[in-house]
């Protein structure tokens, strides 16, 4: 915990720095006199704001449709970049691309698109603290909400520290769904947590996807729930992430001023949705993931796409110089055989998706193209909302990915305004 004094009351106190605590401590601030304590456990804030930092802004990527308007997200959307100042990336030429996808029954989205990279998030996220601070809002990093009281306004800390308010907002985000769940258990929201998203992260050499010349990440929609998600290029490159009781991938991509490696990374996801008797999207993924870890020895698989169409797993010594001609950028990742451990289900609508963008754009199933799994998006507690302003029980909100409320920066960012705006308004 930082040497920092806390207050024993605050009239707000926001749970998590990322993008949706951060959009709401900015509205609080900028247009009240409220007094707000911001807490995030970590030294710097994690997630998507912090890994690549890649903001999209047109509706409705990013914005679940039971939870938001056109209207209202675009003008929100506005007040996201004038906090997140983004420089947009340049969309041409692909015409040909969506013509093609029509032809398949996919859609291609036309989006509106920022990204800093991994290297300068930091400094934005550093920047944007500082900003707070000068606004007169109380941050505390390194420190930890352990727990909430069950009917009194109060918080207490990982030190016992117990601290007062009128009203909270929590955007713990979905790495912390655990504590969140049990958070609402103790206040008494109910909610529900039955959907999840399960696949791949495909890397290739960019040679063999075009595509991202013209358009810097490509959403593309498949049929069966299918889609692509967060694509890297320039300096890009796999990463492997620590969840509780197993690992996930994922992709980053670093800002233009560094040097490229000529890659393209993209996960392909589909989402699933769960019904009695397994109703835990968490637990299910939690469940694919551990299954992988038993398998792989305690990482994650990778399989290049020539051996899988032949039916036999990846080796070690597979991954060579000749037609195989770059390495993988995760080099703890253990080369077998996906289907030996994706469900048969998620596994042949993945590759049905894979087969119809190879037609797309020519060259995504190169023999040498890379296949991670897993990449598991437990995206949300859906909490039972008494309000569109996500208020769960009087003077406590819940936003963010880890509420359902978004997928993605700005669209969680603008779910802390929403909430804040009704703080102000009362």
């Amino acid at each position: 915990m930082e040497n920092l004094k806390l207050n024993s009351y605050y009239d707000v106190i926001i749970v998590g720095s990322g993008p949706s605590g951060l959009g709401a401590a900015f509205k609080i601030a900028e247009n009240s006199k409220k007094s707000v304590l911001l807490i995030e456990k970590k030294k710097i804030s994690s997630g998507g704001l912090r890994n690549d930092c890649k903001q999209n802004y047109t509706y409705p990527v990013g914005f679940p449709l039971e939870h938001w308007e056109k209207d209202e997200a675009q003008k929100l959307l506005v007040e996201v970049a004038n906090h997140l100042k983004p420089k947009m990336e340049t969309r041409l030429n692909i015409d040909k691309y969506v013509n093609r996808a029509k032809k398949l029954d996919v859609d291609i989205l036309a989006i509106d698109q920022a990204h800093v990279g991994t290297d300068k998030s930091s400094a934005l996220i550093n920047s944007l603290i500082e900003q707070l601070k000068n606004l007169g809002v109380t941050v505390a990093l390194e420190t930890e909400v352990k727990e909430l009281h069950e009917t009194k306004k109060e918080i207490r800390l990982s030190n016992d520290f117990k601290i007062e308010f009128n009203d909270i907002i929590l955007g713990p985000g979905r790495a912390d769904y655990d504590w969140m769940q049990a958070q609402m258990d103790r206040i008494g929201v109910k909610y529900s947590d039955n959907i999840v998203d399960i696949g791949i992260r495909v890397e290739m050499k960019e040679e063999n996807y075009p595509i991202v010349k013209d358009y810097y990440d490509p959403k593309i929609l498949f049929p069966n729930k299918v889609r692509t998600f967060c694509t890297n290029s320039g300096c890009a490159h796999i990463v492997r992430e620590k969840y509780k009781g197993y690992y996930s991938v994922n992709g980053h991509s670093l800002s233009r001023d560094k040097k490229p490696n000529n890659l393209v990374n993209f996960a392909m996801l589909k989402t699933i949705r769960l019904t009695q008797p397994v109703v835990s999207g968490q637990q299910f993924g939690k469940i694919l993931g551990e299954m992988v870890m038993q398998l792989s020895g305690g990482s994650v698989i990778m399989q290049r796409v020539g051996d899988f169409r032949l039916g036999q797993r990846s080796k070690k010594e597979t991954f060579n110089d000749d037609l195989y001609d770059f390495k993988p950028t995760l080099s703890n990742a253990i080369a077998a055989d996906l289907s030996l451990s994706m469900p048969a289900k998620i596994l042949r609508d993945i590759w049905s998706a894979l087969k119809k963008l190879d037609s797309i754009v020519p060259g995504v199933l190169h023999p040498s193209t890379i296949l991670y799994y897993p990449e598991i998006k437990t995206y949300s507690n859906k909490p039972q909302f008494l309000n569109k302003n996500f208020m769960v029980k009087e003077g406590y909100y819940i936003i963010g990915d880890g509420a359902g409320t978004s997928r993605g920066i700005t669209a969680a960012w603008a779910s802390g305004i929403k909430a804040a705006k009704s703080i102000l308004e009362k």
